[in-house]
């Protein structure tokens, strides 16, 4: 069975995503060991530098490094990354379930992104949409859609 993780920075409070998420959550368990860390978000002043910026990008990155699993295939949720569809992500699920790599690691960083040498490490970088979500908006979005790439996989009716 693949194990999914998916990393990321800050934590989520707001009662209604953390419902969503244990939903999908709960739907993963028959398709894949799946886990879900939170990391602290790097404290900035009300209005930082861009050398702050990328010194907080920079421990954040040290803190995802520290709990990546070995052989993983990593994916980073970005603005710059690649959109792809439901079918497009189902094939890549497809591809760590059919190849060497034991984990899937979906990376999602904090109110100023990832830190742009930990997405150099990854295999993909995933744009969601060109639209701005909130963080934690977009790990239940996240969650819905490595459920439907499961059900597509298996031929299941849910994707429509």
């Amino acid at each position: 069975m693949l194990s999914v993780h998916i990393i990321c920075v800050g934590k989520m409070k707001e009662k209604f995503y953390i419902g969503a998420a244990e939903e999908y959550m709960k739907r993963l368990s028959a398709y894949c060991k799946l886990t879900v860390t939170e990391l602290s978000e790097e404290k900035l002043p009300q209005n930082p530098s861009q050398g702050q910026i990328d010194a907080a990008l920079a421990k954040e990155g040290q803190s995802i490094r520290a709990k990546l699993p070995d052989r993983a295939e990593l994916v980073a949720l970005c603005v710059e990354g690649k959109p792809h569809s439901s079918e497009q992500l189902a094939q890549l699920v497809q591809s760590c379930q059919l190849n060497s790599a034991k984990h899937l690691v979906f990376l999602i960083g904090g109110s100023f992104g990832l830190d742009p040498a930990l997405k150099q490490e990854c295999r993909v970088r995933l744009s969601m949409s060109p639209m701005t979500f909130p963080h934690h908006l977009a790990r239940v979005m996240l969650l819905e859609q490595i459920y439907r790439a499961f059900k597509i996989n298996e031929g299941s009716a849910y994707h429509k």
